[in-house]
């Protein structure tokens, strides 16, 4: 018998200050739920982002009175609805901030993930990002056991690192989200890619919202927000502009998927590689 949740990716842009991020999401919200959502999954900084140069500069409030966090769980509370809050910036100890996702429910908040692998690159000495300058990194994973499903959560980067993902399904994750605001240049190459491996080597639902657009003083956001199946079919691709995207998911695909391919319970443990070893006679 089949399982449908219906679920909605907010893809919103990159805005300067909580205030113009809540404007940009909130009316999203409200048509996806007024759409059939039960389950919605906003972007990576949904609360806001900045840069100046290779510095990411998010606006961060504390998570007791983040007004982000308040009016989605009005929302929640309001409309019966389950909200991935992708990640907003709240401050952290040290000065810097926390990259820290949310679950929400018509109950409030289930819990939070921090985002553990930060975006350390040089594309090219016009393109390099430092999110360690102003971010501190999580070093827990996540799964939310909602009553629609259970919920592994990762951020952006951490897309990368795929015994992540394998830790979350392995605990019982039948969607692995990962809200993102991949830069447009990694997004062409690697975007898609990435978030069908993770899928199909899972055998989980992979829910993907992406920001959209110009980041205010930094680079530009990829857009393609991506609902992937546990067989590796792209369900619904945002493309570049902001707007709803719109996805069913019959998670009893997660096990019958898991049925043909149980490369879950595969795993073998080995000996990692001796980088002094040498096969060469």
């Amino acid at each position: 018998m089949a399982r449908p949740l219906q679920i909605a990716c907010l893809q919103t842009r990159p805005m300067p200050s909580i205030a113009a991020a809540l404007d940009e999401a909130l009316p999203m919200a409200e048509t996806a739920v007024r759409a059939g959502a039960e389950m919605l999954f906003l972007p990576e900084y949904c609360g806001g982002l900045r840069a100046e140069g290779a510095i990411y500069h998010p606006p961060a409030e504390p998570e007791a009175t983040h007004p982000v966090l308040a009016a989605f769980r009005d929302l929640a509370a309001e409309r019966g609805v389950w909200i991935n809050v992708g990640s907003i910036a709240v401050p952290a100890p040290d000065g810097k901030v926390i990259n820290r996702g949310y679950m929400i429910g018509p109950s409030g908040v289930l819990g939070h993930y921090d985002k553990i692998h930060l975006f350390d690159v040089t594309l090219s000495p016009e393109a390099t990002y430092l999110e360690s300058g102003s971010v501190a990194p999580g070093g827990a994973a996540r799964v939310y056991r909602t009553p629609k499903a259970a919920v592994g959560h990762t951020i952006c980067y951490d897309l990368r690192f795929p015994t992540l993902f394998r830790a979350l399904a392995q605990a019982g994750a039948e969607i692995l989200c990962c809200p993102a605001a991949f830069t447009a240049r990694t997004g062409a190459a690697h975007w898609h890619i990435l978030n069908r491996a993770r899928a199909i080597e899972n055998t989980c639902f992979v829910v993907s919202p992406c920001a959209t657009g110009a980041v205010p003083g930094g680079s530009d956001c990829y857009g393609h927000s991506l609902v992937v199946s546990p067989w590796g079919d792209v369900l619904a691709d945002g493309g570049p502009e902001p707007g709803v995207v719109h996805a069913t998911l019959d998670l009893d695909a997660v096990a019958e998927t898991a049925a043909k391919i149980p490369s879950l319970q595969h795993d073998r443990p080995f000996s990692p590689p001796d980088a002094r070893e040498s096969d060469v006679a």
